[in-house]
């Protein structure tokens, strides 16, 4: 089954000093920088996708700033793919399904941000494309969310969304896991 890295939204407003900060982006760029290299080093397709919010009333992710940029840790090279998207889909009036087909992928490793977000909806996207698809949960990052006055733990958001998604829609496991077994 040939394969692809797709790397969602990993872009400087969710780290320190950007416009919205997640908890663990750092960990979660560190845990992707593993899974490029590999991805790399055996010639896999490496697919980056790139958030930019077209709203006037944007407060992150707005055209032509550093904080939409890639972060630079794991920003593409020469021969890879960025591809732009304006909603949380990746899939969504993108030509990412009709890149994926050309390329004949079938399976997608997933890594990204924000979990429960963009993730989360290119995750189930794919599935209904037909894509089998592997989730690095250490691959992710969110944060903090208020819900009917109560705050809720981005560690909860992010256990939570990865158990709903580990239900049929994607296999999900840790980098290392993940690794280990395509060793």
């Amino acid at each position: 089954m040939k394969k692809a890295l797709l790397i969602i939204d990993v872009q400087n407003d969710y780290f320190d000093n950007g416009a919205y900060p997640l908890s663990n982006a750092n960990m979660a760029a560190k845990n992707i920088q593993g899974v490029l290299g590999k991805f790399r080093a055996e010639g896999d397709l490496v697919v980056f996708i790139k958030h930019i919010n077209m709203k006037e009333s944007a407060t992150f992710f707005k055209p032509e700033t550093l904080g939409s940029e890639i972060y630079k840790a794991i920003e593409p090279i020469e021969g890879e793919t960025v591809i732009i998207k304006h909603t949380p889909n990746s899939f969504r009036d993108t030509e990412l399904h009709q890149f994926l087909r050309l390329q004949k992928i079938e399976e997608l490793v997933i890594v990204g941000m924000m979990t429960q977000h963009c993730v989360d909806t290119t995750v189930r996207a794919a599935y209904d494309l037909g894509y089998s698809n592997i989730l690095l949960y250490d691959c992710c990052a969110t944060r903090d969310l208020v819900f009917s006055g109560e705050t809720i733990a981005a560690n909860i958001v992010q256990s939570t969304f990865m158990a709903a998604l580990s239900r049929g829609f994607s296999d999900v496991m840790s980098s290392t896991e993940y690794l280990r077994k395509i060793k």
